[in-house]
């Protein structure tokens, strides 16, 4: 075991047995994650639902943290949704602010960690302080190779694939006749990024609410009842004890035969 993740998943612990069970030449290149349960953990301890979002800023700090330890090359967190907007309004302000303040905070953290901040969601409707911070954090980090950490903000799956068919129609270049799946997702906001193989969603809702519609065809799904607040590092490796477990087939009738994948 590297040295990297003994100190991060330590040996005798949960984490650090959960670890010894993970193949390495099977983990996802990209896990997407539906971020649910700050309320529900704010109301079953008697505090304002912003408390609940403040807590699970510190789930983010650590998921993105193991994710890039165990060598993931991307992470999709959705923080905010198009429909987040029916929410009170203070709530909605505390969010956005929420997001900046930790920009603000951890964009060196990004940086020494190689870590890429991408963006997918109508930018229009950010409000301006919080999108000139991730603007300003994407541009400084966007030569980071190690692992690309999305945030999927004022985000909605039928609204991105509405908008990447109006750059089609608006582009004129793509024949009627030559438009398949590779030309339309070159079109999506997630362009250039491999389609999630893992999609986890916390506080055992089972729904995956109009995110990633189009790039989630083929992901497997965990549902887990841990509000996302609670969840840690061991529920991640859970999660992907889980994913290599299942045999992925792709419609056929036997799984497609996968390359080595050595450990980066």
């Amino acid at each position: 075991m590297e040295k990297h993740l003994e100190a991060y998943f330590p040996p005798g612990t949960d984490e650090g047995r959960l670890l010894l069970r993970v193949d390495f030449d099977r983990l996802p290149r990209h896990i997407a994650v539906i971020m649910d349960g700050n309320g529900r953990w704010a109301a079953g301890r008697g505090l304002p639902r912003v408390e609940g979002h403040r807590a699970g800023v510190e789930s983010v700090h650590e998921i993105v943290e193991a994710s890039a330890r165990l060598g993931l090359g991307c992470l999709t967190l959705f923080a905010f949704s198009s429909e987040n907007w029916k929410r009170p309004r203070y709530e909605v302000g505390r969010l956005w602010r929420l997001l900046r303040e930790k920009l603000i905070k951890d964009d060196g953290l990004l940086v020494k960690n190689d870590l890429r901040l991408r963006v997918i969601g109508r930018r229009e409707g950010i409000p301006g302080p919080a999108l000139r911070e991730l603007e300003r954090v994407e541009a400084l980090t966007r030569e980071n190779q190690r692992m690309t950490v999305v945030f999927a903000l004022n985000y909605g799956g039928r609204d991105e694939i509405v908008d990447a068919a109006r750059r089609i129609v608006a582009e004129k270049r793509i024949p009627a006749a030559k438009l398949d799946e590779k030309a339309f997702a070159a079109h999506l906001t997630t362009a250039g990024l491999p389609d999630p193989d893992l999609l986890i969603r916390t506080g055992g809702e089972m729904r995956v609410s109009n995110f990633l519609l189009w790039q989630i065809a083929y992901a497997e799904i965990v549902v887990t009842p841990v509000l996302w607040p609670d969840f840690r590092r061991r529920h991640l490796l859970e999660a992907i004890l889980e994913y290599q477990g299942r045999e992925r087939r792709f419609g056929d009738v036997r799984p497609p035969a996968k390359p080595s994948r050595g450990r980066t």
